[in-house]
């Protein structure tokens, strides 16, 4: 790709059109938005601007397509796919002080915010109003809900409530020539042509810039109850998972963590927790409603499903105290990992009932390439995130071999009828695997859509494919 690089007279534009006080060129301002927390990966931009309105963002746009410069949108950085690193330089637009929640519509059960605001505000603003947002990446206390729409985001309780997709309803967008429009309408039912709400969620910036969204919310359950199995071996845990949801019960969420992930835990976070000797595996299983007793008939249903699957232990937390424990041992899970051991965490995603054969073969592909692996995740959307640790494989086999595991993991997941990415994306390090999911014919037509929206490719180029 050929771009112009940001002289003088570009960024005096840049200057005037959102105002000098919202453009910095200093070397601290290209250090921290060089990088996201994907591993190992920095990419500097040649200025940072951070506007406030969706006007001076138009304006901004304007400049950079008439003049060829890319532009990189940011939202809190918590990204796991390099889809915020300015690649090839030019403009990194942090969407940091887009941070009002515009309106909470109580009503009609909706609410209007802007792209800036941290995912776990927005949760709890509604929580005092009685509603609920389900959406909720483990990274919510830093994450941007506009990088939640920009990557599809999911979490924990997507079993039961859907992705961030099934929440938004209506999005105000600059398109990479200036242009604002509104993708859809404020309404539950959509079929007035192409559906552009869905086509902008999950595009990672390459199509446009979300500046407002409006969310669907949901009355807040009263009650919830926290199960934790133990089991003897990560696959039967993991055939437990399909077996819950045949017996006719929804959980509004159904994590997997393997003992690894939890000894780490309990060291890197100094978590109270009696970890058995004979336990390989758990199920963390959450339910939530408003009448207690049905949540506890639940509870006794899967008792039973979980003992046929060889289940020697459960924990039940129903205190505040105990549900938040077990939570936070799941949520500090990816950080205990990355502070014990050089590792890579790929996302991947099946149908739930071939969960077993998909932790099975990561193994078999770690002792043939000679990598550990740390897996847990969301079990109850089929969505385990495999941390691979370099353990005693060699900087040598690391550099040149590790790839090749990588993308034997993805052939097994693609084969069990699933994809690269449930949740972080695409992005940069994800792009080269595109072709072992999808056909040239597929990636053609995406390339197509991002030409039609960005004619000069200048928005967050280099990324998906």
């Amino acid at each position: 790709m050929e771009f112009n690089k940001i002289n003088i007279s570009i960024l005096d534009l840049i200057r005037e059109a959102i105002g000098a006080d919202n453009v910095f060129t200093d070397e601290e301002s290209f250090q921290r938005y060089g990088h996201d927390e994907t591993e190992d990966l920095k990419f500097f931009p040649e200025v940072v601007v951070k506007p406030a309105d969706t006007a001076s963002i138009s304006a901004l746009m304007k400049i950079c397509n008439e003049h060829h410069v890319p532009v990189t949108p940011r939202g809190g950085g918590t990204g796991l796919s390099g889809a915020a690193l300015p690649v090839f330089g030019g403009v990194l637009l942090s969407m940091e002080r887009f941070k009002a929640l515009i309106e909470i519509d109580i009503d009609n059960l909706q609410a209007t915010v802007e792209p800036g605001v941290i995912t776990e505000e927005f949760i709890n603003a509604v929580a005092e109003k009685g509603l609920l947002y389900p959406v909720d990446p483990s990274s919510k206390g830093s994450c941007f809900i506009g990088g939640n729409v920009a990557h599809g985001s999911g979490g924990p309780r997507v079993v039961k409530y859907g992705t961030i997709r099934e929440y938004i309803l209506n999005l105000e967008v600059v398109l990479p020539t200036g242009e604002v429009i509104w993708t859809g309408a404020n309404t539950l039912k959509y079929a007035s042509g192409y559906n552009l709400t869905q086509l902008m969620i999950g595009s990672e910036g390459t199509l446009g810039v979300v500046t407002k969204i409006v969310t669907k919310l949901i009355p807040k359950p009263q009650q919830s109850v926290v199960m934790l199995g133990s089991f003897t071996e990560n696959e039967k845990a993991c055939a437990a998972v399909s077996a819950i949801f045949r017996a006719g019960i929804t959980p509004s969420a159904l994590e997997f963590m393997e003992r690894k992930g939890v000894e780490w835990v309990i060291k890197f976070d100094d978590i109270k927790f009696d970890l058995k000797n004979d336990v390989n595996a758990f199920l963390m299983i959450e339910f939530d409603g408003d009448d207690l007793d049905n949540i506890f008939k639940d509870c006794e249903k899967v008792n039973m499903v979980l003992e046929e699957f060889g289940c020697i232990d459960v924990l039940f937390a129903d205190t505040a105290q105990q549900k938040e424990e077990l939570w936070r041992m799941r949520r500090t899970m990816a950080e205990s990992i990355k502070s014990n051991s050089v590792y890579k965490e790929e996302d991947t995603v099946v149908p739930r009932a071939a969960l077993p054969k998909l932790i099975n073969g990561i193994k078999e592909i770690g002792s043939k390439y000679g990598f550990e692996s740390v897996c847990y995740g969301h079990a109850g959307d089929g969505n385990l995130h495999v941390n691979i640790i370099k353990a005693g494989m060699s900087d040598q086999d690391w550099k040149d071999k590790l790839k090749d595991g990588i993308v034997e993991i993805f052939e097994l997941t693609t084969r069990l009828g699933g994809t690269i990415s449930g949740e972080h994306g695409i992005g940069l390090v994800q792009k080269e695997f595109m072709p072992i999911k999808y056909s040239e014919v597929s990636l053609d037509l995406m390339r197509g859509i991002k030409k039609v929206f960005d004619p000069n490719g200048i928005m967050n180029p280099g990324k998906i494919f």
